[in-house]
């Protein structure tokens, strides 16, 4: 058998984390957590309000990616990569921050689109698997600064977009009207063309939503019951979220602006059915170092 150590790491706009998995390969792949890390550094907090990653903030993700050298030097990781989205996207400052990391922690930090975060996020999933060949799906994730939609049709990606909606920026005030009613109308014409059967959702608020419903493994959501629970929630106070449903205080705010975009999603699509496969950007990462480690291996 043979085993490799490969690790990710997703700078988000709501936290920052890393994953580290043996990736052992005999008849078949098994992708197995050896470590997973989340820091809540919300750089989203400051970028989508003053356009800048603060200083504060910034130190504090030098230290993080500092330690996070160390656990993968202890895990022997073979290769690794690292990832910012949406907060570092925008952030003015961005470049300053990713020399500072890098002079810090020695760690090459890489900026990618809304779009490619997306399809790497979708390398995880084995979605083909969840999707039937004669029906269209709604692929939503869900992130702290942005939120990006993947059209699949006949298992195939047709359509992708991301949209400036995300959990962060939304408790920040800082997402404009227009950004709502073009969300809406795209998802409305999109209804029209491929009349989407089901959602398939990604993001760590989502994730929680699925546990929080007691759900099973590949057990899907039900509109009305994301309705109910956003109802539910929004009659409790942060400090009652956190005490009720036994939230963290990341999680206790985050989750309601992330409800109301997977309900606005479903509803404008008049899909019912939310699948869930638990799945994220560091997993994405992974398993798209794994594909390139063994293209490598070929041409060697």
């Amino acid at each position: 058998m043979n085993r490799e150590t490969l690790a990710a790491i997703d700078i988000g706009s709501n936290a920052i984390r890393l994953l580290i998995n043996y990736v052992e390969e005999n008849a078949s792949v098994d992708f197995k957590k050896a470590a997973f890390i989340r820091v809540p550094i919300r750089l989203g907090e400051d970028v989508f309000k003053s356009g800048y990653v603060s200083h504060e903030k910034k130190e504090k993700l030098g230290e993080a990616m500092l330690a996070f050298t160390h656990v993968m030097t202890t895990f022997n990781v073979k290769s690794f990569r690292a990832c910012a989205t949406s907060a570092m996207r925008e952030a003015k400052n961005g470049k300053e921050v990713l020399d500072f990391i890098y002079d810090k922690s020695g760690l090459n930090i890489e900026i990618i689109s809304g779009k490619e975060e997306a399809e790497t996020i979708f390398e995880a999933g084995d979605f083909a698997e969840l999707m039937s060949r004669d029906k269209s799906y709604i692929y939503v994730d869900v992130g702290g600064g942005s939120t990006e939609i993947t059209i699949y049709s006949n298992q195939q990606k047709v359509l992708s977009e991301s949209f400036p909606l995300g959990t962060v920026r939304m408790l920040s005030d800082a997402v404009d009207k227009k950004e709502w009613k073009n969300f809406k109308s795209w998802l409305e014409d999109i209804a029209k063309l491929y009349n989407p059967s089901a959602i398939v959702g990604s993001g760590g608020n989502i994730n929680k939503v699925h546990k929080l419903m007691s759900k099973k493994a590949r057990e899907t959501l039900r509109f009305v019951e994301i309705k109910l629970l956003y109802e539910e929630l929004k009659n409790m106070t942060f400090e009652e979220r956190m005490k009720n449903l036994g939230l963290n205080s990341y999680r206790a705010d985050v989750i309601m602006p992330a409800l109301k975009i997977f309900i606005t999603v479903a509803k404008l699509c008049k899909t019912d059915e939310i699948i869930v496969p638990k799945v994220g950007l560091a997993d994405g990462i992974i398993h798209l170092l794994r594909s390139e480690e063994r293209r490598v291996g070929k041409e060697c």
